[in-house]
């Protein structure tokens, strides 16, 4: 199933969203121990994979480019919550700095609220990695707060974690704007 971003552009050409199936938990269990990954994300068992990805409240997403090769992976959840209130689990992509990562979390915003009866999208990031921040609020994300020392990483250090969101007409106004030019 592609989303309403379907051919979204990146530097590397297009990406295009698919829902992951358990075939595709070996890459999404490969990317998420990618070195890159180390500090950045939880590390799941693939029991615990296969589980959320049997869970109604859940939904795992492939970015693929334009052949079908799987670029990233996405984990939304919350698509059971009765307020309206969808979170990214998860997205990493194999190859950081190619623009993926932008696209495809802009098609995974799109498909919620396109989708969805989702009226805050929302996640968190370490306060440390000010990249993934600095796009985050290019993209039209709103920093929330600051959950301090909440997360204690796989090195035994605790980190803390920024909220962001962006709501219904917020994010359908950007994506208004974003059409019209």
């Amino acid at each position: 199933m592609a989303g309403p971003r379907d051919g979204a552009g990146t530097a590397e050409g297009s990406i295009r969203l698919r829902r992951a199936e358990a075939a595709d938990l070996d890459f999404v269990v490969a990317t998420e121990r990618m070195a890159h990954n180390d500090l950045r994300i939880s590390q799941w068992p693939r029991e615990r994979h296969e589980a959320c990805l049997a869970d109604a409240d859940y939904a795992y997403w492939l970015a693929l480019d334009d052949r079908g090769t799987p670029l990233g992976y996405a984990i939304l959840r919350g698509l059971t919550d009765r307020h309206g209130n969808i979170a990214l689990q998860r997205i990493s992509v194999a190859t950081p700095g190619q623009g993926t990562g932008r696209a495809f979390l802009v098609a995974l915003a799109d498909w919620a609220f396109a989708e969805t009866a989702c009226h805050r999208f929302w996640f968190d990031v370490f306060t440390d990695n000010a990249v993934a921040r600095a796009l985050y609020r290019a993209v039209g994300f709103v920093e929330e707060g600051v959950q301090r020392e909440s997360i204690v990483r796989a090195d035994g250090r605790r980190a803390s974690l920024a909220l962001m969101s962006t709501l219904r007409p917020e994010w359908l106004a950007l994506r208004a704007a974003a059409a019209a030019n």
